[in-house]
């Protein structure tokens, strides 16, 4: 089917709830614009897609995904740009990424023009909920669930797909206290620590609220075989830098997120003449460099937070303090630079924006 061919059904909401979005009040993920998208798979293929008045589904007790955690998400956002219009941040690439989840899952592949013209259709009808200020964004979720009502142990074979947005502001403000996790473990080869699976985060709930009673933002996940190679800060990749040298845990484990602000950033970082490694990182080394003075700066990435600065590790007990901020040369011009691209400030030499 090609894109200009979709025929998507539209229903328009008669009460809008928008009002003033602002930095000040915009809390993440607390609100959501006034449309939503659904599309339906039975019989296997997908049903014309529809986009409603943003509300509750109906449904089962005994719906599949509640049971069984089939469903699977991605998370994109859209930006105000300098003319007044509106630009999504790669969603080309989420969407190959939905289905990478979707096939690890046992669901059914998401066709491009109902993720990508349903997405624009739907950011377009909802224009006015993207918000203007800087650092402030409209939060795209793209969601997919198992819907046979049905509690026997099996792929279902039917599924919701949906997409809902929520105004955006800062999602971290300040450098984050990070402990290293070496009880509790998010992934393992084989796993579906790649995918964008409910359950990786499920999983992650307790031993985040652990750490937060402990006064840390976040855990940084090691492997589940010795403990002690790093895999993802909380919900985002990780990156370190060391004399220098941009590192972070190569995708070859199957173990982490193939992050498309991860990929943002080593483009970015390669453009500035920085030497990216992409390859196991063990706590290890990484003390040692602390120990040597060369542990120069740290960071999560990811579509929520883009890059949030890590101000220090804690691991086994030592807590590793970085610089402040204001010493680092590498991470907060990577950051700015990618910022200019998502909100228009300069030439999209890459491609990354899909203008709506």
């Amino acid at each position: 089917m090609n894109v200009s061919e979709l025929n998507i059904k539209v229903s328009k909401t008669e009460n809008s709830r928008i009002h003033p979005l602002t930095k000040d009040n915009l809390v993440f993920g607390k609100e959501y614009a006034d449309h939503m998208l659904v599309c339906d798979y039975k019989d296997g293929e997908w049903g014309t897609p529809e986009i409603l008045p943003y509300g509750n589904f109906s449904m089962s007790p005994a719906t599949s995904f509640m049971h069984y955690g089939q469903a699977i998400f991605e998370g994109i956002k859209a930006y105000r740009q300098p003319d007044g219009s509106i630009s999504i941040f790669r969603p080309v690439d989420n969407w190959k990424r939905m289905n990478v989840s979707a096939h690890r899952m046992g669901m059914p592949d998401i066709p491009e023009e109902i993720f990508m013209e349903g997405m624009r259709q739907l950011i377009e009808l909802d224009a006015a909920w993207v918000p203007g200020e800087a650092e402030t964004s409209l939060y795209i979720r793209p969601f997919m669930i198992a819907m046979d009502e049905f509690i026997g142990v099996r792929s279902s074979e039917t599924y919701r797909f949906a997409i809902i947005t929520s105004p955006a502001g800062a999602y971290y403000n300040k450098p984050v206290r990070i402990y290293v996790q070496d009880k509790y473990v998010r992934a393992a080869k084989g796993g579906i620590g790649f995918t964008k699976a409910a359950g990786n985060y499920g999983a992650s709930m307790l031993p985040a609220a652990e750490v937060k009673k402990m006064g840390y933002d976040q855990n940084l996940w090691t492997d589940a075989v010795e403990n002690k190679y790093v895999q993802e800060i909380g919900t985002m990749n990780v990156f370190f830098i060391v004399d220098g040298v941009a590192l972070t845990p190569d995708l070859n484990s199957g173990t982490i997120l193939a992050g498309v602000t991860r990929d943002s950033i080593i483009t970015l970082l390669k453009e500035n003449g920085i030497t990216v490694e992409e390859r196991p990182i063990s706590m290890d080394e990484l003390e040692a460099a602390h120990k040597a003075g060369k542990l120069q700066e740290a960071f999560g990435s990811g579509t929520a937070a883009s890059m949030s600065f890590i101000a220090n590790l804690t691991y086994k007990g030592e807590q590793l303090d970085l610089p402040e901020v204001s010493e680092w040369k590498i991470s907060p011009k990577i950051k700015a630079q990618l910022d200019d691209i998502r909100y228009g400030r300069v030439d999209d030499k890459y491609d990354w924006r899909f203008k709506i």
